[in-house]
């Protein structure tokens, strides 16, 4: 059996959370040996959409992919680096369809090989209380039918060869960029025993319901968050407190750092044999 690890982080928010981020995944990766992680980074910058400056201090704190949300078109000279870097992900079912069209950049998947695995990163929306995108469920269903090139009853992730582990499907992990906790629990049933890890992202809350599923697939319906615990969903409390007592919608700004940085996320320990989680833990 051979068992790799793998960390997924909550949404990185503003400078706060690129500095929490900065100080505390290193730690991680190092003393968990962890071998493969994604950070959500589409509020990295001042809390929304990014800057190519945050995208490279996000790989350099250890990040292998980079996801995002409905806030990666916030800023519009950060497009390019959709449009050119691979470990950078918007989610796949912006109405593109699979490819980048005139209009939309970018890729909702990446393909990694790294320490002899092979990971795929699929990007996902939601729709309940959101942008009414593309189907997520069925863009899932295209992405898998086109990247593993068959159809199977069986879990599909990777295929036993007595001590070797073959690559006729990756580990899969999928950021569900989503509101609705329920269109996130019913993804991960539909995906269940075709994605390795399924995991929330967008709330900020962290939620206490990690599991593993049926056929072996891992789920939390929210990561969390990477910033100041000491604020709301990473953002000035008192600015919070007065949108939501006033209805005016004041322009909402990111917590300054203090010592309350705190980084959220999940480890996963996985059997690469057979693509099945072994343990979830909460960061």
């Amino acid at each position: 059996m051979k068992i790799v690890k793998a960390a997924m982080i909550g949404d990185v928010v503003g400078s706060s959370g690129l500095e929490t981020l900065e100080k505390k995944l290193p730690i991680l990766i190092n003393e968990q040996g962890i071998d493969f992680v994604t950070v959500n980074g589409e509020n990295a910058a001042d809390g929304f959409g990014m800057t190519e400056e945050s995208f490279r201090r996000i790989l350099k704190a250890g990040a292998d992919v980079v996801t995002s949300g409905n806030h990666v078109w916030e800023k519009r000279e950060f497009w390019h680096v959709l449009e050119t870097e691979r470990s950078m992900l918007r989610p796949a079912n912006y109405p593109s369809g699979l490819r980048t069209i005139q209009g939309i950049s970018g890729s909702g998947y990446a393909c990694i090989d790294k320490k002899g695995i092979s990971w795929i990163v699929i990007n996902l929306q939601g729709r309940e209380l959101m942008t009414p995108i593309d189907c997520p469920f069925q863009c899932f269903d295209h992405l898998i039918e086109m990247l593993e090139g068959r159809a199977s009853d069986n879990h599909p992730l990777m295929e036993n060869d007595g001590d070797a582990v073959t690559s006729a499907f990756p580990l899969v992990l999928v950021d569900f960029h989503a509101e609705s906790s329920r269109e996130k629990e019913a993804l991960a049933y539909y995906i269940d025993g075709r994605a390795t890890l399924i995991a929330g992202t967008h709330t900020h809350v962290q939620t206490a319901d990690e599991r593993i599923l049926p056929n072996g697939s891992a789920y939390i319906s929210d990561l969390g968050m990477t910033g100041n615990a000491d604020s709301v969903i990473g953002m000035n409390p008192l600015i919070c407190i007065d949108r939501a007592r006033k209805q005016v919608l004041y322009h909402m700004e990111t917590a300054e750092l203090n010592n309350s940085g705190s980084m959220q996320g999940i480890i996963a320990e996985i059997d690469a044999h057979t693509g099945k989680v072994i343990s979830i833990n909460r960061i």
